[in-house]
């Protein structure tokens, strides 16, 4: 390993263990881009973009590994000279996003129904616990694991483990074609038609109903994106590739909306119906995930995203007293409690950031 990131190690390690001796939270943060989700930061910063860098990366194996601060551009860029790509379609929420922030966030765009989440292209990581143990888990290679697959619970956990030093991560090719079709439906009419292509061998790579418009991408061999192309109809739209990376940095007109009563996420079975619920929304995910922006009641928001079998988040904005996850059951948050203990016994790593009592 380089010396220097040695030695930066080395910083990360005395700063957890003083914390830990002291019982001071500390906030760990990469390019703070994503500062915004979840419950409100505590602690004192723990900033970890000195410690950067690809640390191996071979296209043939499809694998790429690199630091926690490593600019998530810096890694994108990389993969495109391959022509290739993370596929899930992380979204960055500013040029500052970092690696590590990356796959703490868990948040995928609009590829993620076709491919998958974060965490199904997380192979291993190096995590530092709060006694400055730097552990690892996983590999660089797929494999089948016992018990708890550590380095993929590490996506979504908002740094509440420890601090994630190193990640390797699946990449896939690139498609060979892409196009996007637009159709004009309702929104009933839309998650219909999405289930039932979603039952059919298409190479649908993301979906966006909103205002009327249902907008298709499918993606893959010239062969297959041709023949969907006719046999599903609609309008083409030529480079559409701002608009999928505008749905994925939410910078579509949609999200441009009063956030006072915050931006809901709404993650659903894909073949629930419209919900009866007051407000504007947009549809990815073939019907899975639902934006909403609304001023009806946070409990009858939740309460009617449960009773379509799913459950809603307070995605940005809002009142976060509110709680912004939707409460666990009381034995997945025994779970949770005994993860955060056994990782962080001292409770140092960015606290109740992700519920009040974790």
């Amino acid at each position: 390993m380089n010396p220097d990131m040695d030695n930066i190690l080395q910083e990360f390690r005395d700063r957890i263990l003083a914390a830990s001796a002291d019982q001071t939270p500390l906030c760990i943060q990469g390019g703070a881009s994503k500062n915004w989700y979840g419950q409100t930061l505590r602690g004192d910063l723990l900033d970890t973009r000195a410690y950067t860098g690809i640390v191996a990366y071979e296209p043939t194996e499809l694998v790429i590994t690199a630091r926690c601060g490593t600019p998530l551009a810096e890694i994108e860029a990389a993969l495109a000279e391959q022509q290739q790509m993370l596929a899930f379609e992380p979204p960055h929420f500013g040029a500052t996003a970092t690696f590590g922030g990356m796959v703490a966030a868990g948040l995928s765009g609009p590829r993620r129904a076709a491919v998958g989440a974060v965490r199904d292209f997380v192979l291993g990581a190096n995590l530092m616990d709060g006694r400055g143990e730097l552990l690892s888990f996983g590999g660089q290679v797929m494999k089948n694991v016992a018990g708890y697959d550590v380095s993929r619970l590490l996506a979504g956990s908002l740094g509440s483990l420890g601090l994630i030093t190193d990640i390797s991560i699946k990449v896939l090719p690139k498609p060979f074609a892409e196009t996007t079709l637009v159709f004009a439906l309702s929104e009933a009419d839309a998650l219909t038609r999405l289930n039932q292509w979603g039952g059919q061998a298409l190479p649908i790579s993301a979906s966006a109903w909103h205002v009327g418009r249902l907008m298709l991408r499918l993606s893959g061999a010239d062969a297959a994106v041709r023949a969907a192309k006719q046999k599903l109809g609609g309008e083409e739209v030529h480079d559409a590739t701002h608009y999928w990376s505008a749905l994925r940095e939410q910078k579509h007109e949609f999200f441009a909306q009063d956030e006072e009563h915050g931006l809901w996420r709404l993650s659903l079975p894909s073949s629930a119906r419209p919900l009866a619920l007051s407000g504007k929304s947009l549809i990815e995910w073939g019907g899975a995930q639902r934006w909403l922006f609304s001023d009806e009641h946070p409990q009858q928001i939740r309460a009617a995203a449960a009773q379509a079998g799913g459950h809603a988040s307070l995605f940005r904005g809002g009142d976060k007293r509110i709680g912004v996850f939707t409460a666990l059951a009381p034995a997945v948050a025994r779970i949770h409690r005994h993860l955060k203990n056994a990782f962080d016994p001292s409770g140092i790593f960015n606290p109740e950031r992700m519920y009040p009592d974790l």
